[in-house]
């Protein structure tokens, strides 16, 4: 075997441990293209969620602040209703 064969088979080994090993590397981290779209897909849902983040985020201080009024309607209703209540009790025991 002359050395330009015995180069040459070095090659053809070379080239097919390169290509097994291109093989076992797509295999374990698959199509490219279908990474890319994965990759996308999980973009866009990150970008929808965290746009329905922010919704609910704004819903809930909007409703906290709902609630704050309503809390302070209800104790000024408490307050007239205790007022009115005390203004009976001495009514009553004025008579």
């Amino acid at each position: 075997m002359s050395s330009m064969d015995q180069a040459l088979q070095t090659l053809e080994t070379a080239l097919s441990r390169l290509d097994s090993a291109l093989d076992a590397l797509f295999e374990q981290s698959g199509d490219p293209a279908i990474l890319r779209r994965e990759l996308q897909v999980m973009s866009d849902d990150r970008a929808r969620l965290a746009a329905d983040l922010d919704a609910a985020l704004a819903r809930e201080a909007e409703l906290q602040s709902l609630a704050d009024e309503a809390s302070a309607a209800l104790g000024s209703a408490i307050a007239e209703v205790k007022a009115a209540l005390e203004l009976q009790e001495t009514a009553s025991g004025q008579g």
